[in-house]
């Protein structure tokens, strides 16, 4: 099995709703955001798919979230806008694009560097 992996990093606010704590309060991270893609077979030029096809989708989606107040958004109206479901939002929006070999996998949403969320099917 092979897995290609693109990261773009963005810069977001937000705030969770009806938390008890400092996260309650309106503040931003510079999220990195991961997206892995897998499968079994590669094209003859020995790739699993293109890295500038992935990007082109990728950028295309976190570039409507970058320098954003993410609660303000459609998707995140009724939808707390923590790092699970920011990652579980870039997930099902790439599902949308479909490559030859190349499934998508997962997606890692990096709060801090020590802080993560995955979301996967």
């Amino acid at each position: 099995m092979f897995e290609v992996s693109i990261e773009k990093t963005i810069a977001c606010a937000h705030r969770l709703f009806g938390y008890c704590g400092p996260c309650e309060q309106l503040h931003g991270h510079n999220y990195r955001i991961v997206v892995t893609y897998q499968g079994e077979t590669l094209d003859q030029y020995g790739m699993l798919v293109d890295f500038a096809d992935i990007k082109k989708v990728f950028v295309a989606i976190l570039d409507t979230l970058d320098h954003t107040y993410l609660n303000e958004l459609p998707a995140f109206k009724d939808l707390s806008p923590s790092a699970e479901n920011l990652a579980r939002y870039v997930y099902l929006e790439l599902k949308a694009t479909k490559f030859e070999r190349a499934k998508l996998s997962h997606v890692t949403v990096y709060e801090t560097p020590t802080q993560l969320a995955t979301y996967r099917e």
